[in-house]
């Protein structure tokens, strides 16, 4: 299934969208969408079994989409998870997962306005997989089990600040975790319809412009592996959030001058069969 949530910022309703690509109204049926649904494999039945009947009222199409996933626990981040990214910013693949955090609160739906921060001069973008957990996880044993907590896939746009994350000193969360910097969805995607996590080509855009072009193949460490290794370190509970980093065609990956975002720069984001998100950026 595709679930969604529509509406005002704050007060998104549940929808599923059918074969057609119409948003439905989920909102009878369950308050949202969260990890408390997601954890409950009966009221996802009654889902699907509501949308095969063609028994859920449409949506305005019009309707502003937020983010997919509500209420959302924590958001875990894989940096340098690519070797093609690792080779263009001149860093030696690590021997396990590079780890950081970003705020729940950084979240904003597919095509909301993202803010360049007062002071930047090196706001970048980073297309990514992200996993949302379905099922409590701690010391997966092997990747079937980790692969089983996975309720499904969403496109997270990991925008970040360069100066912020590199040059200002400490971890690279000042640079991660500034307001709207992880726009998330138009969908999750119920792990069922993703027949393989690890082939997923991935692209971005900027202001018309293909500047990644990459595949989730090229992941130094698989989603199975990320979220095992992690389950090590913390407890995953249902409507956590793991993005599994960026591949190469960032921009500070590029020549001198690195070409930035500023305000009025537009970026658009696709994941086959992930959907396709867009962001005007403005000032903070």
């Amino acid at each position: 299934m595709k679930l969604l949530r529509v509406g005002p910022a704050g007060a998104e309703r549940p929808a599923v969208l059918d074969r057609e690509g119409v948003a439905r109204d989920l909102s009878g049926l369950v308050p949202d969408i969260d990890g408390s649904l997601l954890a409950d494999t009966s009221r996802l039945a009654a889902v699907e079994a509501a949308l095969t009947a063609g028994s859920l009222p449409a949506l305005d199409p019009g309707l502003r989409v937020g983010p997919p996933l509500g209420r959302i626990g924590k958001i875990v981040c894989i940096g340098l998870n690519y070797h093609d990214h690792a080779a263009e910013t001149g860093a030696t693949p690590p021997a396990e997962p590079v780890v950081f955090m970003k705020a729940p609160d950084t979240v904003v739906g597919p095509e909301d306005t993202v803010l360049v921060p007062r002071g930047s001069a090196k706001t970048d973008w980073e297309i990514e997989l992200a996993v949302v957990i379905g099922r409590e996880l701690r010391y997966a044993a092997s990747h079937e089990e980790a692969l089983a907590a996975v309720a499904g896939y969403a496109i997270a746009h990991d925008v970040s600040e360069r100066a912020f994350q590199i040059e200002r000193g400490g971890q690279w969360d000042k640079g991660k975790n500034c307001e709207t910097f992880n726009p998330l969805g138009p969908w999750l995607v119920t792990a069922d319809e993703v027949a393989d996590p690890q082939a997923l080509p991935l692209r971005l855009w900027v202001n018309g412009e293909l500047k990644q072009d990459g595949s989730t193949a090229d992941q130094i460490f698989p989603v199975a592996e990320v979220v095992r290794y992690l389950s090590h370190f913390m407890t995953l509970y249902p409507g956590d959030v793991i993005n599994t980093g960026t591949p190469a065609g960032v921009a500070l990956g590029r020549p001198d001058p690195k070409p930035y975002l500023r305000p009025g720069d537009v970026v658009e984001l696709e994941i086959e069969g992930l959907g396709r998100q867009r962001q005007e950026f403005g000032s903070a």
